[in-house]
């Protein structure tokens, strides 16, 4: 009997000794992932983080920076015959006229397609806009990538990886005009009423949004950043049919780790 109470207590203890490592636990469905500290660049989850692949919308996290770096928010445009394309789109009208601002709501919220190549022909054109985007992409260390448009839309020299993607963003969200739209649920702004695609802002404490994306070829990819205690993480999944649940299981790992952290450095400088 003792030896039996003595097997129940040891395996008691022996639980209670893994149950925070179950806790810390993470997977994802994706193909590929990353979370990363934003401002330290430590990675604390990654699976086939380097492996190439289509980012469909995503994309417009590069077209945004760019955009926004290269125009005037209240530069204005006028929409051609030329800008109208296949995919999700901001509404544009052939002859109407637009702000660069407005574009921007709409390629961040709208994920528009037509709103990309608008900004693109905006900033000198189509291919030098791509131009400049791959040259800003060398610039954060993003050695993975190569885009060939501004809208994601599927194309065999169109790709990035889980880490790049995590740098872009991880670069991103030091820009404030990119972070005020990005983060926007919905605005009224040019006679438009936009909604963000991006659930996350509404499920998740903190997060200030990125930006989804979709291709039959691609399948869902996603890009999110969250600041919560001071600390800023920013995941990526890549061909992911639960990136939803995916993203939150990210943030409550990085941030359930970050906080057994500080618990564990406070317990030693209190001894």
């Amino acid at each position: 009997m003792k030896r039996r109470l003595s097997l129940i207590v040891s395996v008691c203890v022996l639980l209670g000794f893994l149950a925070p490592c179950r806790a810390y636990a993470v997977d994802v469905s994706a193909t590929a992932a990353i979370l990363m500290d934003a401002v330290t660049g430590e990675v604390l989850y990654e699976k086939n983080a380097d492996r190439q692949m289509r980012i469909a919308s995503t994309t417009k996290i590069m077209t945004a920076l760019v955009a926004i770096e290269h125009g005037g928010l209240q530069d204005t445009v006028e929409v051609g015959w030329e800008h109208m394309v296949e995919g999700s789109s901001m509404y544009l009208k052939p002859g109407e006229t637009v702000t660069v601002e407005e574009l921007l709501y709409g390629l961040l919220l709208c994920s528009g397609n037509d709103a990309a190549l608008v900004l693109a022909d905006h900033c000198g054109g189509v291919e030098e806009f791509v131009a400049l985007m791959n040259e800003k992409a060398g610039e954060i260390g993003m050695t993975g990538t190569s885009f060939a448009n501004p809208n994601g839309l599927d194309d065999e020299a169109h790709y990035s990886t889980a880490r790049d993607m995590a740098r872009l963003a991880a670069y991103a969200v030091n820009d404030p005009t990119f972070v005020r739209i990005c983060s926007t649920s919905v605005v009224t702004i040019g006679g438009r009423t936009m909604s963000n695609h991006n659930k996350l802002l509404r499920r998740i404490d903190g997060c200030i949004g990125m930006k989804t994306g979709f291709t039959k070829a691609a399948g869902r990819t996603l890009v999110s950043c969250v600041r919560r205690d001071g600390r800023c993480l920013v995941a990526v999944t890549l061909q992911d049919g639960n990136d939803w649940a995916d993203h939150a299981a990210l943030y409550e790992y990085g941030f359930s780790r970050a906080e057994t952290a500080d618990r564990k450095n406070d317990e030693r400088q209190g001894g």
